[in-house]
């Protein structure tokens, strides 16, 4: 029973490969290890070095699943594994030439192989597993497709995802090809290592080096062939030695067939922070020494004309800056970068003897050298566009319809980590997974398919958004909708910790994203650099709307409680791998969040001489320790040491990384109760007549409210007390309890809702209140009736109206509903859904504040600016709903602040009430602005229209397409009673 269930349990594993490890034979099954026998693998030593490598790593991964050592030899066997890549390999070769191995659609292709079982293929051998490759890279792709298919995962060595044991290793193989990819260059870029990769290789992994060199790359170029990527960006930064510095690099690299090249400041494969001395070589400028640049360009290209590389045409200034211009207008930098480009490409042609048409090289319009693009700069047709995000994953442009016609194609640069302004986010992964497939999956839409490159600082802990990127750019038809990410990321949470435990580790993750995405940790102390700047006021209200900051404790809570849950049930062998890809950054982004929460409510309840002031300053230095303890454990003891220094909880010791500062409790020494209700700032005072403190907000039938009392302690000591609700229709969620500094609960908050059942209903009217008071609507429509707390020498009554009319409208009626002054709407729970002549609304799940968004896609679609086209063409979103109030309304659309798809144009939707002519509203920011700066630290955007609302009762909100690739998240009607709150409150949904 337990081996066909741990059968079941590798066919999900290993679903998408079509492969299982099974126990059964038949025509499709290749035995590799079975009751000891052992099969080898066969590779002609005339084939590249890559395919020797992957074999080898092939039978070592094999060793480390059943203990059965495995020869790569270049002989055969009777039953054998068979690798070779078309052209190197006379075994290939001559299955080929005997018509017995097909290979019709792989030979000329890039990076295509075939995994196929053959029958007596050559005298001797009675079945082979033949793995045939269109090059080096695919031979070396399809070996290591074998060690997936033992359960071998790519992430063994970097993430200690130790293999399970078996005696016996069966794979069953469908005769298909693999490839070709679906982007031509694949890989990653390893930057800011200052405190991780580089400390991590000088000081533990390859102290022999003192730096990143060439053992450490092979473990990075191991794991991009596991993980089918072909380049790199080479660690920049002037704490690591260039990599041609250490001439080993590029024979490593040419040994595992990965090509070689460099950022958008780093031309021609040259590293300018390090290689270039200014006080010897001049200034950095091309302007007025240009002859000693042109110098390093020829060294560097001789030096590696017989590698693969990409070269980066053009250049910036030293250290990511602008290009230094005798002449700082921007035609003047045109011109000099053209010069520039035509003087590489010259250089090219001489150390190479081939066309510059012949080698790769990119473009990399970023920053400053963007506006130079824009602004009429020509490059040549076949040197490819990389197009970048903004540093915070929003891609800033993309190939146009003439763009889309050049030789050269394009790419994309996109990041995952970032240091810079506005804020650095180095620690953890923070990026929505499903923001990074909306974004690549755009830029593919646009042929962007030339290169994709990650920015992914050290690695770890970056590993699954590495995966992702890197299996979209291999095989992009996977990932047509949203829904494809989670299908991945349960896949792979499943080839991780077994199929069993993969739901719930996607939702963990989704979730921890979903909270990243509402505001990354590292931006928690709303806090900016350059220049870096103390912590600023959080927007999270502690008043309003359940209070924002205690709801986001309490999801941070609810998820490292999950992440422990999971860890009880994780095997042994994976307990690690765990730790590392899942636990750690939970942890880590919830005790990040917890001292910064802890602190703001420190801050909050000082103002209030509340006792809690050094609960929660506790609670916020307890958060920062645990931070120490876990990346000290991750550092020191993980692996018996074996990442020692990858890990700092505080890069570039940034004051969101800090030891919090606390404030202390300014109570009087003698013991009171206090209270505090949602929605006051100040507490209640029962002895000021008339206080405008003590009311509850209303209670709306409709909406089903509940809202908070915190019963605290003023001084030392303790107090009991007790609520008595004066009608038994109010609900309390604790009658009575004590306050006390003895037993570290100095303060409770407690819940006040209402028995809609028991609750008597209000006088009904032909009209709905008018006026913006909420707080005092018409006795008419309310019932009134009060709390009272009591403690030994105090008595507080806080007063509760419900409003409770009613409406026969209301009593089917599917929609949304007034609240307090305001219909708070989700916009994924839409009434209705047109679509349009081009286009179409498409939810897109996993993204956004709620966990969905709603795009107006596909992204090529043409933008309808004409307001009667608008409403004739236009895919169209509605939404029902019912306000008991009417007058001027302000629509706040929140949406996700991704820039224009098509140039010159904006990022815009259109909204009405009921018949009223569209407003169009424009979610597009430009440069790096002020405004620009607040959207990527909230990964939100809000824009405004105004309406009227003629009358109280039902109506429709009407959203339409303007431009393509509009991405919305929420909507706000308010009719004047929004507080301001970071988030939206609640949805008002009936």
């Amino acid at each position: 029973m337990f081996r066909n269930r741990f059968r079941s349990v590798l066919i999900i594993i290993t679903a998408m490969l079509c492969v299982s490890i099974v126990e059964a034979q038949n025509k499709n099954d290749f035995t590799i290890v079975v009751n000891n026998e052992v099969t080898g693998i066969s590779i002609d030593k005339r084939d590249a070095k890559v395919v020797e490598i992957a074999a080898k790593i092939l039978a070592d991964d094999i060793f480390k699943v059943t203990g059965k050592p495995i020869q790569v030899t270049s002989d055969v066997k009777s039953t054998c594994i068979i690798a070779g890549t078309i052209g190197n390999s006379r075994l290939i070769d001559q299955l080929i030439a005997a018509k017995k191995l097909d290979v019709s659609k792989i030979k000329g292709q890039w990076e295509t192989y075939s995994i196929q079982i053959l029958e007596n293929p050559v005298k001797g051998v009675e079945k082979a597993l033949v793995i045939v490759g269109s090059d080096r890279r695919a031979t070396a792709y399809g070996l290591l497709e074998i060690s997936r298919m033992i359960g071998v995962s790519p992430w063994e060595w970097w993430a200690d995802v130790t293999p399970d044991k078996k005696e016996n290793a069966v794979i069953s193989v469908d005769d298909k090809v693999y490839g070709s990819p679906s982007v031509k260059y694949r890989g990653i870029f390893l930057n800011d290592e200052d405190w991780g990769l580089q400390r991590w290789a000088a000081l533990n992994f390859e102290p022999e080096t003192g730096d990143i060199g060439s053992k450490t790359y092979a473990k990075v170029f191991e794991l991009l062939l596991r993980l089918r990527a072909n380049t790199v960006w080479p660690a920049m930064h002037s704490c690591t030695k260039p990599f041609y510095y250490y001439p080993k690099n590029k024979q490593i690299a040419d040994d595992y067939a990965i090509v070689v090249g460099t950022s958008h400041c780093e031309p021609m494969l040259c590293n300018i922070n390090a290689e270039w001395n200014s006080e010897t070589m001049g200034g950095w400028r091309y302007d007025n020494n240009s002859e000693t640049i042109k110098k390093l360009f020829q060294t560097r290209t001789k030096e590696t004309a017989g590698f693969e590389g990409i070269y980066t045409m053009g250049m910036r200034g030293k250290h990511d800056s602008p290009m230094i211009v005798g002449q700082e207008d921007t035609d003047s930098q045109v011109k000099l970068l053209e010069n520039v480009i035509t003087d590489q490409r010259r250089i090219l042609e001489q150390q190479t003897g081939k066309k510059a048409s012949e080698l790769p090289q990119i473009f990399i319009p970023y920053k400053e050298v963007l506006t130079c693009y824009q602004n009429g700069m020509q490059v040549p047709e076949d040197i490819s566009l990389v197009w970048t995000d903004d540093n915070y994953g929003y891609i800033r442009q993309l190939s146009n319809g003439e763009e889309q016609k050049r030789s050269g194609g394009a790419g994309i640069y996109y990041h995952t980590s970032y240091w810079g302004r506005p804020h650095d986010y180095l620690w953890l992964n923070s990026t929505n997974p499903v923001l990074m497939w909306e974004e690549m999956s755009k830029a593919y839409e646009f042929q962007s398919r030339n290169l994709w490159i990650l920015n992914c600082g050290d690695i770890k802990p970056h590993e699954y958004n590495i995966e992702l990127f890197l299996d979209m750019a291999w095989d992009m038809s996977s990932f047509d909708k949203s829904k494809g990410v989670k299908n991945h990321m349960q896949n792979w949470a499943a080839r991780e910790f077994g199929a069993k435990q993969a739901p719930a580790v996607t939702n963990l993750m989704y979730e921890y994203y979903r909270l990243a995405f509402q505001r990354r940790p590292e931006f928690m102390a709303w806090s900016q650099v350059e220049p870096v700047t103390k912590q600023g006021q959080t927007e999270l209200t502690q008043i309003n709307y359940g209070d924002e900051v205690s709801t986001r404790i309490n999801e941070y809570q609810k998820l490292l409680t999950t992440a422990d849950k999971i860890n009880d049930n994780i095997a042994e062998n994976r307990k690690d791998a765990f730790y590392e890809l899942v636990y750690y950054p939970v942890m880590g982004a919830a005790n990040l969040n917890f001292k910064w929460l802890y602190s703001y409510k420190n801050q909050f309840t000082a103002q209030q001489g509340r006792i809690s002031t050094e609960y929660f300053g506790q609670k916020s230095l307890e958060a920062f320790q645990r931070i120490q303890k876990e990346t000290n454990y991750f550092n020191k003891q993980l692996q018996n040491g074996k990442w020692n220094h990858i890990m700092s909880m505080a890069p570039r010791q940034l004051p969101v990384f800090s030891n919090p500062t606390v404030t202390a409790s300014t109570g009087g020494q003698k013991a009171e109760l206090g209270l505090a209700l949602e929605s006051y700032q100040m507490e209640v005072n029962n002895k000021i007549i008339n206080s405008y403190a003590d009311v509850l907000p209303v209670f709306n039938a409709y909406t089903h409210n509940s809202y908070f009392v915190d019963v605290f302690l003023k001084g030392e000591g303790e107090i009991s007390w007790k609520a008595e609700p004066k009608a038994g229709w109010i609900h309390v969620s604790q009658l009575e309890g004590e306050v006390s500094t003895k037993s570290g609960k100095p303060e409770q908050r407690l819940w006040v809702s209402i028995d809609w059942d028991k609750v008597p209903a209000g006088e009904n009217k032909k009209e709905a209140p008018l006026g913006h008071d909420y707080q005092l609507i018409p006795p008419g429509y309310k019932v009134n009736s009060a709390i009272n707390f009591i403690s030994a020498d105090t008595t507080f009554s806080i007063g509760i109206s419900v409003f409770n009319p009613k409406f026969a409208e209301l009593e089917h009626f599917k929609g949304f509903v007034e609240d307090k002054g305001f219909v708070s709407i989700h916009v994924e729970n839409f009434n209705r859904k047109v679509s349009g002549t081009q286009a179409q609304w498409q939810v897109h799940e996993g993204l956004g504040y709620t966990g969905s968004v709603v795009s107006a896609l596909p992204n090529r679609s043409e933008s309808i600016e004409d307001l009667q086209a608008i409403v004739k063409n236009s895919p169209l979103l509605e939404y029902d709903f019912y306000t008991f109030n009417f007058g001027e309304a302000e629509v706040l659309v929140q949406a996700v602040p991704t820039h224009a798809v098509h140039e010159g144009k904006g990022v815009r939707c259109a909204v009405s009430i009921d018949n009223a002519e569209p407003v169009i509203v424009d979610f597009q920011t430009l440069g790096r602005s002020n405004q620009w700066k607040e959207n990527v630290l909230k990964n939100a955007v809000v824009k405004s229209a105004q309406q009227i609302i003629n009358k109280a009762g039902k109506h429709t909100l009407k959203v339409w397409m303007v431009d393509a690739g509009v991405m919305i998240d929420q909507i706000l009607i308010d009719l004047g009673g929004w507080k301001k709150s970071y988030a939206f409150p609640q949805e008002s949904k009936l």
